[in-house]
């Protein structure tokens, strides 16, 4: 992302532009997470627990990419080991967000689907096991890459100092074979879950027995997961785009590389608040009382609303 022909103009309002969206993308999320833990009502509803997770994971994500962005100007050079800690969080929380949205798409479509059902399949306790599932899932391809490293370089390399970029420290030929067959299954499950339950949450609009504005609501929602989906693919799929257009506009590389990492790391942290946030009255009620800074108000009593 870095770029030594940088002006120092162009290097400042960079930074400046990335530190300030993750600030407010930062204070937005932290609004709903905030209206979380303050309401207990929250507590033992999977749907919130799922979505609150993702919006911490958000926040954890976004602060870990937005601090290699300014480090990669400030200092460029930093120690390996520093760095690959700094990485395997950001690599577990970036493979977290497509995991957790096919957990939130079944959790609909159990909703849905199998209303009788879901008090059991769906409990508090259940949540935090898939919540720690999902960690599990992505905790382990990520300390692979540091174990890839240890096996086939000597320990003194993580004394040395590079520029903190994935593929300066996880480069070799067995990273790339395992980041194709890590991505390839978990997006390709991904996918497939959020195919098959909205296939399925859109015959249950169909039957009559449904309540048709929670199974509109639950089919929309997944398509919303779809595309968050596709915006935390952009990682994978940036790099093609970026060499397609420096292929035609040589001159703008800086500029097209800038813009890659905007739109694919910074963006789509604010979906997430947007989907939810603004369409879930319960949610929206709360959030909307804590941004007009109404922290001492009555609390609102929060009625029944799917998403």
């Amino acid at each position: 992302m870095n770029s030594s022909r940088d002006a120092f103009e162009d290097a400042f309002m960079k930074n400046f532009i990335a530190v300030g969206l993750g600030v407010i993308i930062t204070y937005i999320n932290g609004i709903f997470v905030f209206a979380f833990f303050k309401n207990p009502v929250f507590y033992t509803n999977p749907r919130y627990i799922l979505y609150t997770h993702l919006v911490i994971n958000d926040i954890i994500m976004l602060f870990l990419s937005v601090s290699l962005y300014v480090v990669s100007y400030a200092a460029p050079l930093m120690n390996v080991a520093l760095c690959s800690f700094l990485l395997f969080f950001t690599s577990t929380t970036a493979e977290n967000s497509p995991l957790n949205l096919a957990g939130m798409a079944l959790e609909r479509y159990i909703a849905i689907c199998k209303p009788l059902h879901h008090p059991q399949l769906c409990s508090v306790n259940r949540t935090y096991i898939l919540i720690g599932l999902i960690w599990f899932l992505t905790f382990v391809p990520a300390l692979t890459d540091i174990i890839i490293v240890l096996v086939n370089e000597p320990i003194s390399i993580f004394s040395m100092s590079v520029m903190c970029y994935s593929k300066n420290v996880f480069g070799s030929n067995q990273h790339l074979v395992k980041l194709i067959i890590v991505e390839s299954l978990y997006l390709s499950c991904v996918w497939m879950t959020l195919i098959f339950t909205y296939f399925k949450v859109l015959q249950a609009a169909k039957a009559a027995t449904t309540d048709q504005v929670s199974a509109r609501k639950a089919r929309n929602t997944i398509l919303l997961h779809g595309l968050q989906l596709l915006l935390c693919m952009l990682t994978y799929i940036t790099p093609f785009i970026i060499y397609f257009f420096l292929v035609l506009f040589p001159k703008y590389r800086t500029v097209f590389m800038y813009l890659s990492y905007l739109v694919s790391n910074v963006f789509p942290r604010l979906l997430s608040p947007l989907i939810y946030g603004v369409r879930d009255l319960t949610m929206y009620r709360h959030v909307k009382m804590y941004l007009t800074c109404n922290l001492f108000s009555p609390k609102v009593q929060p009625k029944a609303n799917g998403i």
